[in-house]
């Protein structure tokens, strides 16, 4: 089996290394790699792996950004300190998604899905799909509310009274329907993985809004869409031609 470990942290690198190696001796780690960059330059040149271990949160950005550049067939077991990327992993090739610090027991429980997804398609039979697929995807789940600290106090923001987040000086801010506002930690990728793809929709590195938000929407210049809110918001709203057709089919397909 060749493997690829995507990790900018050396030591963490090594030592996914010496599990994955103690576990299966087979196994042959053809790179490691440790940007963004380096990745996607590695795939557009060279014969994919069998199996890749991802680092989310790289020097250089967010792993995503690697699958959005070149298309990876093989199966991809995401490592990561965070686990609100979970939704979005799945999304993306991943067969597993395992936490830091991780043990030499969560990579061999890791490698074991390897090793049954596997099986499962060289089977003749055909073995219980739905137990196969509940043991790989975890339940869908979404985002019901954001915990906010406002005027000394904690406060819990449903997700559904939530008309749109935005950037602002570098920050992420929720706006509601009846236009309090609210900071919040998360940066505008991690809040979209978080939430329903059908309710919530990434406008442009700026926005994103909910569908109950959106009044109405206009040709603008340049083939670009104007997109009007219920509630005013601090800039226009406007879509590039390139997401037009993307964003027309989030409003009519539900």
């Amino acid at each position: 089996m060749n493997i690829i470990i995507i990790e900018d942290e050396i030591k963490t690198a090594r030592s996914l290394e010496n599990h994955i190696t103690a576990i299966k001796p087979e196994a042959n780690i053809i790179a490691k790699l440790q940007s963004i960059e380096r990745s996607v330059l590695f795939f557009s040149e060279n014969p994919h792996p069998d199996l890749v271990f991802m680092d989310i949160q790289l020097s250089d950005g967010l792993c995503f950004e690697i699958l959005k550049s070149v298309k990876i067939t093989c199966p991809i077991i995401f490592c990561t300190a965070f686990d609100e990327y979970s939704l979005e992993a799945f999304k993306s090739n991943g067969i597993d998604y395992v936490l830091k610090p991780f043990s030499k027991d969560d990579i061999a429980a890791a490698l074991k899905k390897v090793d049954e997804f596997k099986s499962f398609f060289q089977q003749d039979s055909g073995p219980d799909l739905n137990n196969l697929l509940s043991k790989i995807i975890p339940p869908a789940a979404t985002k019901k509310n954001f915990l906010v600290f406002k005027n000394q106090k904690y406060v819990n923001v449903p997700t559904d009274t939530i008309a749109f987040f935005y950037i602002k000086f570098e920050a992420t801010i929720i706006r509601c329907f009846d236009q309090q506002e609210y900071s919040i930690n998360q940066s505008l990728d991690q809040v979209a993985s978080m939430l329903s793809p059908e309710q919530f929709f990434r406008l442009n590195r700026q926005f994103l809004i909910n569908f109950n938000a959106v009044k109405e929407v206009e040709h603008y210049f340049q083939r670009k869409l104007l997109v009007q809110l219920t509630i005013p918001t601090p800039e226009k709203l406007l879509i590039n031609k390139e997401k037009v057709h993307t964003f027309l089919n989030w409003l009519e397909n539900r």
